[in-house]
């Protein structure tokens, strides 16, 4: 259903660096730049990436919005709260952990990134 997901950055260096170190967890090649200063990741299933907005103005997160990637395992999900932690990232909503609702057991981690963006990664 995607093709891509762009989000905005006000500091393209900081949020590779992210980026790099919580998709690295996740089994990604580090992200790519190019020649308009634009960090991109390339999958088989899509593209992610960060700009500093076209406008002008400096990069929000919108309210309310999150992001959210898969891990294939717990483990995997942990490393990847990790390594955003420890790369620039902020701990937001309840630690990584199992939660259940309806028929669904999930186990989710979030992250704010450094532009304030939110993140979940995900495992069934």
């Amino acid at each position: 259903m995607f093709s891509h997901i762009m989000l905005g950055a006000n500091d393209i260096q900081e949020s590779k660096k992210f980026y790099d170190a919580t998709f690295g967890a996740l089994g990604f090649e580090p992200g790519v730049i190019d020649e308009k200063g634009r960090c991109f990741y390339f999958t088989d299933s899509g593209i992610f990436a960060v700009t500093k907005p076209i406008d002008g103005e400096p990069a929000s997160h919108g309210n309310g919005t999150t992001i959210g990637f898969s891990a294939a395992t717990t483990d995997i999900a942990d490393a990847w709260h990790a390594a955003g932690l420890a790369n620039g990232g902020t701990d937001c909503e309840d630690p990584p952990g199992w939660r259940e609702g309806g028929s669904m057991k999930l186990y989710l981690a979030y992250l704010l990134d450094p532009a304030g963006n939110k993140l979940c990664v995900l495992h069934r």
